[in-house]
């Protein structure tokens, strides 16, 4: 593959034997694979609840298909030039060289959970990342198509710099890859308001239907909780768990809502809304803020420097 600029031998070396492409085609392999099940499951979801307009809403449901195909385009095209120069980089100088077996497998798997679990965290409390994960959340249904709902621009947005240290620890990174895409394809399946509640030990471990759909809701009580991608043990020990409450109906979507039938603003909304609050009147110092600060924090008065206010995010 011709380069569009020039690596170290060492990195052409490591281009050659994990080349981002492979990575790219055992990761879309899951998806092949799994995507029969995605249909069958959609259709099902549709025909049992597709007279409940607050819960199926079919116009959006093909929207959300086309926000994941947006995503899935720039995976396809800027991945490896983006992301496999960095990965590769970690990699070379990787601290072990762990083989891969069933055992470093499983504890690749786990890491990538805790990856996960961290970067989504900050996509809610960091106002940069929240840019490209509120296209995910803007949804005021909760339905398997909303999993799809991703934005085109997360490979820009930086997330996956959270794995990165994955390979430095010595673990391949097409394989990170591979588990990141099991991650997700198990993530299809708990965006349903039709599961119920489990068994209590599956509960107890795993990130099930009714833990994401206190993730998706916009409740006071339910906000930044829950971020879990398969095992819900991260949100337990770090405090961020809270349990659906029979007495409290969740309300989907994100606050104050937005919605629109434009594909470009379900992707760039909060991008330009951000811009708007940096091209307030400050100094930049306070101004810059507003890239790293939660969602919803403003300058109380934008011409004080001294003078801001932080509120909970969305």
């Amino acid at each position: 593959m011709h380069l569009p600029f020039q690596l170290p031998t060492t990195l052409v070396a490591l281009w050659a034997t994990i080349s981002p492409w492979l990575a790219l085609d055992k990761r879309q392999f899951i998806f092949v694979v799994a995507t029969p099940f995605f249909i069958i499951t959609t259709l099902w979801e549709y025909l049992y609840i597709r007279h409940d307009p607050l819960r199926m809403d079919t116009a959006e449901a093909i929207r959300n298909f086309m926000l994941g195909a947006g995503y899935q385009i720039t995976e396809l095209l800027f991945a490896g030039i983006l992301a496999f120069p960095v990965y590769a980089l970690a990699y070379q100088h990787r601290l072990f060289n762990i083989a891969l077996n069933i055992w470093s497998g499983l504890l690749l798997f786990v890491l990538t959970d805790l990856c996960f679990y961290i970067m989504h965290r900050l996509s809610h409390r960091v106002r940069w990342f929240w840019c490209a994960h509120v296209t995910h959340h803007s949804s005021e249904r909760m339905k398997f198509s909303t999993a799809m709902r991703q934005n085109a621009t997360n490979i820009f947005n930086g997330g996956w710099l959270f794995y990165v240290p994955l390979a430095w620890l010595g673990f391949n990174p097409v394989w990170i890859g591979v588990c990141y895409a099991l991650s997700l394809v198990y993530q299809f399946f708990i965006h349903s308001t039709l599961i119920p509640r489990l068994h209590p030990w599956i509960e107890a471990v795993m990130n099930t239907p009714q833990h994401h759909r206190v993730h998706h809701a916009c409740n006071a009580a339910y906000i930044d909780k829950n971020y879990a991608g398969v095992f819900i043990i991260w949100d337990r020990w770090l405090g961020t768990w809270v349990e659906e409450q029979p007495d409290t109906p969740i309300k989907y979507g994100i606050y104050p809502s937005y919605t629109t039938r434009s594909l470009w603003l379900s992707w760039m909304h909060e991008y330009l809304s951000m811009l708007r609050d940096i091209m307030q009147p400050g100094s930049w110092r306070q101004r810059l803020r507003h890239l790293w600060m939660p969602p919803a924090w403003q300058r109380s008065d934008p011409t004080s420097p001294a003078s801001m206010t932080e509120v909970t995010s969305e």
